[in-house]
């Protein structure tokens, strides 16, 4: 597909439906799909990504106890935090790599004994030095939960399955937020404090470890491999066949020759994603402190109010991308938040800021519903973990900076009548969310999309007749078919025919 093709489909392939059921909008029939092993190995994917959160929101819980603690300022503190978004991308190398080559079993393994390891060890430091370091070496460790977390709980989920799992996984890093704050303030008048709040957050990782060396292997993973090895010796390539190492370089080359602008773009969309979150929550805890002066009590209430509209909104939208296709409820999110933005930012009533707070979140985390399956979706078959965990990462750590840019924003809008340094926080946040929801409904407009895509050990083979009937199924339709939307294609052999899809044909699921 030329370049002017790709961009002449963007807005009709936007707007044109899968072609799945309304019913597929009920979630039941989607859940009863899964077997026991089916919810066992998402169960343990899922709580290890809760976990993650819970670890690395322990520190903003607890940062004003730890800047006394180690009589330093709470910006200060927020280093350790820094450090952390900083080497996610590391970890997320070393952990996607070991995991999509030996497998997402030993990498799941090693991430949860390391996460224990060092919990323990926040717990027991005694200046800034060492909790710096020690938070260095947890931010490497959730660069790797993504990746193996994600694969354990979505990637050999029956098809109908996904869009609902995927929606319920990714929000729970809000899940793992309320948890981290429900239980600083449970530790936070014990006898040890902030330390007490870290030793016990090294227990659940410990529980999973044990959870998950009870279970095998997945055989989706197992069945991949194989195939790569049959494969390799078809070929003659004996060496590659009798070596992990040899076969992810192989397919590494690949992946780099064929996928890279793939990569680029969800680089790109996931930076939009990051600053979408950042935007919409970070600076609210100080607004409803230094602007609005509500209690901690007050403000405890409201953040837990609008992470459970996270957590709803991302299974809703989730499930909702089923019937819309992933793209279409991107879309309607980022519209729907932008939508929100007064409420959400400028009431000044605990019930109006619930209220606007909760339904903004709703969209902003209905986008992040999508987007785990929407992921995994575009990445190739041997590096689910790498590609999907890396970019993330990286996008993230483009993101870093949101808190100092609102905060540069915010110094534009003083209230002098408030206090000597108090500022609009409400205009900055609204200002900010504008521009990213902005670029964010530019970018998911024109970008790919492969809804259903196999995730079969056999898919990628499968993959050049398909691209060929997909290619000369457009070409040969009329213009108002295309128009109408009854012929439709994964115009997903997209990405300037860069990368590889394989295409669904839906009839049976119109019937």
């Amino acid at each position: 597909m030329t370049a002017g093709r790709y961009i002449a489909t963007r807005i009709p392939s936007l707007f044109t439906l899968p072609g799945t059921p309304v019913k597929s909008l009920n979630p039941a029939p989607a859940m009863r799909a899964l077997s026991r092993s089916d919810w066992n190995y998402f169960a343990m994917g899922y709580c290890a990504w809760v976990i993650d959160a819970f670890d690395f929101f322990c520190v903003s819980a607890c940062a004003p106890a730890l800047a006394k603690a180690f009589d330093r300022s709470i910006h200060d503190i927020t280093w350790g935090i820094t450090l952390v978004l900083m080497t996610r991308s590391l970890g997320a190398v070393i952990f996607g790599s070991l995991s999509d080559t030996y497998g997402r079993k030993p990498t799941y393994l090693a991430v949860m004994a390391l996460f224990s390891i060092i919990e323990i060890g926040t717990g027991f430091v005694q200046n800034y030095t060492q909790f710096l370091i020690v938070r260095l070496l947890f931010g490497i460790c959730m660069g790797g939960c993504y990746t193996t977390a994600s694969a354990t709980a979505l990637e050999s989920q029956p098809t109908t399955s996904r869009s609902v799992l995927g929606g319920i996984f990714l929000p729970g890093y809000n899940l793992g937020y309320i948890l981290a704050v429900a239980f600083y303030r449970a530790f936070e008048f014990s006898t040890h404090g902030w330390r007490a709040l870290f030793w016990f957050s090294a227990a659940p990782p410990a529980i999973l470890f044990m959870w998950r060396l009870m279970f095998p292997e997945h055989p989706h993973f197992v069945e991949h491999k194989r195939v790569q090895r049959e494969k390799a010796l078809a070929e003659g390539n004996h060496a590659q066949a009798a070596s992990p190492w040899r076969q992810f370089y192989s397919d590494l080359k690949k992946a780099l020759s064929n996928h890279w602008l793939m990569f680029v773009y969800l680089v790109f969309y996931l930076s939009l994603m990051n600053f979408s979150s950042h935007a919409s929550q970070d600076l609210m805890p100080t607004m409803l402190q230094n602007q609005l002066f509500f209690s901690a009590n007050q403000r405890t209430a409201i953040m837990i109010v609008v992470n459970l509209g996270a957590m709803v909104g991302g299974l809703c939208v989730g499930t909702l991308s089923e019937f819309t296709g992933r793209r279409l409820a991107i879309f309607s999110c980022a519209v729907g938040s932008s939508a929100l933005i007064y409420p959400a930012f400028f009431s000044t009533s605990i019930g109006g800021l619930m209220a606007g707070g909760f339904f903004m979140q709703f969209f902003v985390m209905g986008c992040w519903g999508v987007c785990s399956v929407y992921i995994m979706e575009l990445s190739p078959p041997a590096f689910r973990a790498l590609f999907g965990g890396l970019a993330y990462q990286l996008g993230n750590l483009a993101s870093s900076a949101s808190s100092t840019i609102e905060s540069e924003i915010s110094s534009s809008f003083p209230l002098p009548d408030l206090g000597p340094s108090v500022y609009d926080y409400a205009k900055s946040m609204a200002l900010f969310m504008v521009g990213v929801n902005v670029c964010l409904i530019v970018c998911i407009v024109c970008g790919p999309e492969y809804f259903h895509r196999d995730f079969s050990a056999h898919a990628e083979e499968n993959y050049s007749d398909q691209k060929k009937a997909t290619i000369e199924q457009f070409d040969t339709a009329s213009d108002e078919e295309r128009a109408m939307g009854s012929l439709k294609m994964n115009t997903e052999v997209e990405e300037f025919d860069m990368d590889k899809a394989s295409v669904q044909h839906r009839e049976s699921a119109r019937d």
